[in-house]
């Protein structure tokens, strides 16, 4: 049987597995896994250049453009920051939220693209509560699509505000980014991790350049199977021990919105976990402190640290301007290439 099985093989001619179609679009940005480092590069660089651009200047790159930023969730930091940084350039902007729109309805996410597109819409930034959505809506509309948190999968420009942020205290100076970058880093992401769009991102980016991941948290937010996520990371039960390996520390929010029932006792929570001056003082005093945002003060950190000067927090949202008028300027303006841009 050995010797007939073998001819058999050979002659079913399996195809190739095929490479994914995503992103359709040049300008789409998806995932930060859609970026190779030198488009990471280059949005940082012209992040800087842009920021640095005279107004009158910078309003005429995409003069009269139409962007249409599509948000079933709420938001405060992502919708404004991307809003601004369209008008910045000076696209025209419309928001159209689940409230306010045929959405409420019924309408179907294929029906509003579409609907956006026969309006003129020529790019859409998409926060959605589905995983995926931001690929579904790209594969119908063909438009670029910018992918502002889908559900508990990825939000890629806020990692990659995250990482210019970083940059700015670590390697001051530094646009361009390479698999050495932030060798000799360590990043410990503290929190809700199992429902975090903010800290899949990061651990997408980060090890690429060379940084160490600590997930920190209890096993309802943080699965021990998190450890096999990919190379460079690493779970830490122990706050306190993380910390003390940290130059960063990113603490999130507990997502009650996605809890679906889990029973959490905050107070021994934030007994195990919550960032203090004192811990921070203790086993940390040089590390950056990062939060996506929304803060619960005295859950997660308490207002000192949040305030303290070792927050980088309200840097990371004058970042997410920078960093999304390079991105919304890409959506626009990438052309097609061979590999990805």
């Amino acid at each position: 049987m050995t010797a007939t099985a073998t001819p058999v093989r050979r002659q079913l001619h399996l195809p190739p597995v095929a490479p994914s179609p995503f992103p359709y679009n040049p300008g789409s940005l998806l995932s930060v896994q859609d970026l190779t480092l030198e488009g990471i590069s280059q949005l940082l660089s012209r992040a800087t250049v842009l920021e640095a651009m005279d107004p009158l200047e910078r309003d005429r790159i995409l003069l009269k453009r139409r962007i249409a930023l599509l948000f079933y969730e709420s938001s405060t930091r992502t919708r404004t920051s991307f809003e601004l940084a369209a008008k910045s350039l000076g696209a025209d902007t419309t928001l159209v939220s689940s409230l306010s729109s045929s959405i409420e309805k019924g309408e179907t996410l294929k029906d509003t693209g579409l609907t956006l597109r026969a309006l003129g819409a020529e790019a859409i930034i998409l926060r959605h509560n589905s995983s995926g959505a931001p690929w579904l809506l790209e594969a119908e509309t063909r438009l670029p699509v910018l992918n502002a948190g889908d559900g508990m999968h990825e939000h890629p420009t806020q990692a990659l505000l995250d990482l210019r942020t970083m940059l700015q205290h670590l390697r001051p100076g530094v646009d361009t980014v390479a698999t050495d970058t932030l060798a000799g880093v360590t990043v410990t992401i503290v929190g809700d991790i199992l429902h975090s769009r903010v800290a899949r991102s990061n651990m997408l980016l980060l090890p690429r350049l060379g940084a160490r991941v600590i997930l920190c948290g209890p096993a309802q937010f943080l699965p021990e199977a998190a450890a096999n996520a990919g190379p460079g990371i690493t779970v830490e039960r122990d706050f306190e021990a993380a910390l003390r390996a940290s130059q960063v520390v990113m603490m999130l929010r507990i997502q009650a919105e996605r809890l679906a029932g889990m029973q959490i006792d905050l107070e021994q929570y934030k007994t195990a976990y919550q960032l203090t001056g004192q811990r921070l003082a203790e086993h940390a005093a040089q590390a950056v402190v990062l939060h996506p945002g929304p803060i619960i003060r005295g859950l997660e950190l308490t207002a000192g640290v949040a305030d303290g000067p070792q927050s980088a927090i309200l840097e990371q949202v004058k970042n997410g301007v920078a960093i999304r008028m390079a991105v919304v300027e890409r959506a626009l303006t990438a052309q097609k290439q061979g590999g990805r841009a």
